[in-house]
């Protein structure tokens, strides 16, 4: 389904081959000054302060590498979704008994629930944090501010849907009040002069997983009313978008501590996500293993505007891909998608939570410059 951002905007603003999906490891001075608060050795103003002096360090880096959109790294933020989501008016975080488990690991056991009728809170913390990205990265014609929000579809989860029992049986009214509510969020941000902004998803990539059929098996929930509900969410969601706003978004089959979650291609969600959601720019996909299936069902956004963001260079090791054996993969994509609507990022984010994928700081940095010298090549100009 094609956008409604205009060309001018979306050259602008994403008129470029490299990209980033948000997150980037956390600095050792910002992970102690978190225990330092945490363990009451610090203020909550001291721990800011913090947060402040590391992100604008990490704005350098960012444009030092060759970065046009720039992000805060998450640095505030504990959790990629979490910390937006538990600021929602008629939502709430919690510690529960335990974490999510990934393949060989477990998070730590933090979970938000539904306390009343969803809404946005105009006073979000997430809007000044913008706010502060966007005025340390300035008016600069080769770098634009980049926000990253969990998706609404995050709230789908059925731990989340179910935890009260205001929404338990109306799907229809839950999906109507998340895209209402993310509307007004993505509303809020562009008056604050946001004009990149990703959402991200990790519930498409459950939709298709082992887990997901486990869960329909046990409560009859139906996976294609669901993946509608999403859709219906999304679409209200970008209702009436500015026409200079670009909008990205990403699936994710989950990131924490280099492990994964969810495994499954896109085949049986490719029409809800490529012709049913509208008004999205760039899908940034995962591509890096086999885990993300084929790129046969990128052929459904051959007559749209919109690009694929090709997960291609993984942020979970160290390790630098080959060179060839990435560009060999863009030809191959480019088999159902035109060059020209395709482009190139890491596969997810250098550090979804604040503990961070088993990379050295600085290999984030070698793999960006990775992603640079494959752009040049694949896309000269």
């Amino acid at each position: 389904m094609s956008s409604n951002t205009n060309a001018a905007a979306k050259q602008r603003y994403a008129g470029y081959k490299a990209d980033h999906v948000g997150s980037f490891l956390r600095p050792v001075r910002l992970k102690q000054a978190r225990k330092d608060y945490a363990e009451g050795k610090i203020s909550q103003a001291d721990l800011v302060q913090v947060e402040n002096e590391e992100i604008l360090k990490l704005i350098e880096q960012q444009k030092q590498n060759g970065v046009h959109a720039i992000t805060d790294g998450e640095l505030r933020r504990a959790w990629w979704h979490f910390d937006f989501m538990e600021h929602l008016t008629g939502a709430e975080g919690f510690d529960e008994a335990q974490g999510y488990q990934f393949h060989g690991v477990e998070t730590k056991p933090h979970q938000v629930k539904i306390v009343g009728k969803i809404d946005f809170n105009p006073n979000h913390p997430h809007l000044q944090h913008f706010k502060f990205l966007k005025d340390a990265v300035g008016e600069d014609a080769n770098h634009i501010a980049k926000m990253t929000i969990p998706s609404p579809n995050m709230f789908m989860q059925r731990k989340i849907r179910c935890s009260n029992e205001i929404y338990v049986n109306d799907l229809q009214a839950y999906a109507q009040d998340l895209g209402h509510a993310y509307n007004k969020a993505i509303q809020a941000f562009y008056a604050l002069g946001c004009r990149y902004l990703q959402l991200d998803d990790v519930y498409w990539a459950f939709l298709v997983s082992q887990q997901r059929a486990n869960e329909a098996q046990e409560f009859g929930d139906s996976t294609e009313e669901l993946a509608q509900a999403c859709v219906t969410t999304l679409n209200l969601a970008l209702a009436d978008k500015p026409e200079d706003l670009v909008i990205g978004m990403h699936i994710c089959r989950g990131n924490f501590a280099s492990a994964w979650i969810y495994e499954g291609g896109y085949d049986s969600i490719e029409d809800y996500i490529f012709k049913q959601v509208q008004n999205v720019d760039r899908y940034f996909l995962e591509y890096d293993n086999e885990r993300s299936g084929g790129f046969a069902p990128l052929a459904k956004l051959q007559d749209s505007n919109a690009e694929v963001v090709l997960g291609l260079v993984t942020s979970k090791v160290e390790q630098l891909e080959d060179k060839a054996a990435i560009i060999a993969r863009i030809k191959e994509a480019a088999q159902f998608l035109p060059l020209q609507q395709l482009a190139l990022s890491p596969q997810c984010g250098f550090s979804s939570t604040e503990e961070g994928n088993k990379v050295d700081y600085q290999a984030q940095w070698k793999k960006l410059q990775l992603i640079n010298d494959i752009v040049a090549e694949v896309w000269p100009k």
